[in-house]
């Protein structure tokens, strides 16, 4: 088997991009956190912070205490997908990329003569030196190349920062046996926790498992695969449906109250409306949590708290989504204090081709109960009261129409009037933002 896969793995991505775009930031400490307040945590540290044991995770409090000059910087995800935008093009005009597995990582198929290792290497030389001329001086890269995505992935990761790492096949299972199977993408702490089940806890006894040991382990075929994937065997992407998508956020210090709360919760529920109607899927049911450091009262300041669901029909509405998410939260959510995380999930997505119409008027009893009250809306918000279900569709998509073509938040649900400018867009492992609908 020769060369086939050519893995670009920004280093420090987040901490990296902040550093390129505000020179002032550049060989310090700096802590990338989802909101400025003490008890926050970093969700990126660049590689002058991880020297000093500042990493993903670190409290603010502690950062500042290993490194009192460290610089603290609000995240600010648009950013991170612009310059993932202008990453990618330039990588796919000298090696046509594949597949983007995240904000920071996308591979490239080797073909052809470029399987060869020299020549592999020398484009792998070519992509780094390019992105950190066209893209910026702090934009380093790990490249790894192997047989196929998994190993890349993981040669990737063997040398950072800006490394460049080749595992050949005949290398193969050798250079894997430093590795811990958590290395490996995929492999959580429950499914660590399924193979020590079978016995398997290295490296080593991962590759020397039986075929049909791992399919026991991974429940499925997806076992197999990982056998053949050790070994070097091609896969190519698997195609998936998301089943299922959602928005949460760590609240602000003069929103961690229960009606700040809400007022978010009710943010991010329109948020995720829109998804459904840009990604033209309806969802069949709706989740909503809470977590909080005291719970109902009590507590030792550990993180606690509850969720609530119900079903939902197939529905993209808002206002049948908003009169649901009022429901719940008043199903006991409410009596929880000193919240400090919420979030919204919608499962159960149905692609519009197999949608089935509002037969038993979901739609309809909840357009009657957000109109039996209404209230005064602020300037450029709707009021509480909603159109007929038959009318709605035309108006919801006039709603998402105004707010890609003007902004955000320029046409919105009154009940989100406190959380407004909270909530922003945040980054998923697996999935890039669409700027035109989630900023």
């Amino acid at each position: 088997m020769m060369l086939r896969s050519l893995f670009v793995d920004f280093n420090s991505y987040f901490a990296s991009v902040e550093q390129q775009l505000n020179p002032a930031l550049r060989g310090r400490p700096v802590g990338v956190v989802p909101v400025l307040a003490e008890t926050s945590c970093c969700i990126a540290a660049s590689y002058e912070a991880k020297a000093l044991g500042i990493g993903t995770g670190t409290g603010v409090a502690e950062a500042r205490r290993l490194c009192p000059d460290i610089a603290i910087v609000l995240a600010d995800h648009a950013k991170y997908v612009e310059m993932h935008h202008r990453a990618v093009a330039v990588v796919d005009t000298l090696a046509p990329v594949r597949q983007v597995l995240s904000i920071d990582e996308m591979e490239c198929e080797l073909t052809g003569r470029w399987q060869q290792r020299e020549r592999a290497v020398e484009l792998a030389e070519r992509v780094k030196a390019e992105l950190l001329t066209q893209v910026g001086e702090c934009m380093r890269t790990s490249v790894g190349i192997a047989p196929n995505t998994l190993l890349a992935k993981l040669a990737s990761n063997m040398q950072k920062p800006d490394g460049l790492t080749v595992i050949e096949l005949h290398e193969l299972p050798q250079r894997l046996y430093g590795l811990k199977p958590k290395a490996i993408n995929g492999i959580g702490p429950r499914m660590v926790q399924r193979l020590e089940r079978c016995g398997i806890h290295t490296m080593a006894q991962l590759y020397a498992a039986p075929r049909e040991l791992l399919r026991t382990a991974w429940g499925g075929v997806a076992g197999a695969e990982m056998y053949d994937k050790l070994r070097g065997q091609w896969y190519g992407p698997r195609e998936t449906v998301a089943k299922s998508l959602g928005h949460s956020h760590v609240l602000p210090p003069d929103l961690r109250n229960p009606a700040g709360a809400f007022a978010v919760l009710n943010r991010l529920t329109q948020k995720a409306a829109m998804r459904l109607r840009k990604q033209n899927v309806y969802a069949t049911s709706m989740s909503v949590h809470v977590r909080c450091r005291h719970g109902y009262g009590g507590g030792n300041g550990q993180m606690v708290g509850d969720d609530r669901a119900a079903q939902v029909g197939e529905t993209q509405d808002t206002a049948f989504l908003l009169h649901t998410l009022e429901q719940l939260w008043h199903s006991g959510l409410h009596l929880l204090r000193q919240p400090v995380t919420v979030g919204v999930q919608l499962h159960g997505l149905v692609e519009a081709g197999q949608h089935t119409g509002d037969l038993f008027g979901f739609a309809e009893a909840a357009a009657d109960a957000v109109n039996a009250s209404t209230a005064p809306a602020p300037t450029g918000s709707l009021s509480a009261r909603v159109a007929p279900a038959k009318d709605r569709r035309k108006l919801l998509a006039a709603i998402d129409t105004l707010n890609g073509k003007h902004g955000k938040n320029t046409v919105y649900f009154a009940s989100a009037q406190a959380g407004l400018d909270h909530a922003p867009m945040r980054i998923a492992f697996n999935r890039i933002p669409d700027l035109a609908s989630e900023r």
